[in-house]
């Protein structure tokens, strides 16, 4: 098959690689891990471990307040042993979940809040080296204050921050929200209000 693409970028023009065994060595809640046997012309065989996320995307909640401000939650967690700065985020509890009710749920359940109105910004790869997990952020608007849920044993005592735009641009820039899916949101809103 040609190796011509007549677009900017082609992310399924022909493989370069071929999978010649693949062995579930890891099942958990979340994500399975598989052993995959790969080959190539060049170099032969080669072996790669792939995370395989469960129960379809990640999803995300950009919650943006009339006043232009973000909401985050903090997360004590421990394979960092640090505290973050995230956006409220999760994973169906059912296969049959769409998206948006994650959404929701998360929201009130991490944040407190519920929102009016949900919109889905982007969508993205999370470490494409080795999983196959995606994150959708929806942005949410139209924002009223419920009752918390639990987020869990790692972050019994989190804290809900609500900062200006402005202000979590600036902590997504300097390092201070280190967590990717948080600052791919922040930099969406962002540029949603100053790059027109």
């Amino acid at each position: 098959m040609a190796e011509k693409t007549y677009r900017e970028f082609d992310p399924w023009r022909v493989s370069p690689i071929r999978e010649e065994k693949r062995e579930q060595v890891l099942s958990t809640y979340y994500f399975d891990v598989d052993r995959v046997n790969l080959s190539n012309k060049e170099i032969g065989q080669f072996e790669r471990y792939i995370v395989r996320e469960n129960d379809g995307d990640t999803v995300c909640v950009l919650p943006v307040t009339e006043n232009q401000e973000v909401v985050f939650i903090e997360q004590y967690r421990v394979p960092n042993h640090s505290w973050t700065l995230e956006l409220p985020a999760g994973h169906a509890t059912d296969p049959h979940q769409h998206p948006e009710e994650i959404a929701e749920m998360k929201l009130e359940e991490e944040a407190g809040y519920q929102a009016s109105d949900f919109s889905q910004v982007v969508r993205f790869v999370n470490t494409p080296s080795f999983s196959t997990q995606h994150t959708v952020i929806y942005r949410a608007t139209g924002l009223t204050r419920v009752e918390r849920g639990d987020l869990g044993p790692e972050s019994p005592y989190s804290n809900t921050r609500v900062i200006p735009l402005d202000k979590a641009y600036e902590m997504a820039l300097n390092g201070t929200i280190v967590d990717a899916k948080s600052i791919i949101g922040v930099l969406n809103e962002y540029t949603r209000h100053h790059c027109h």
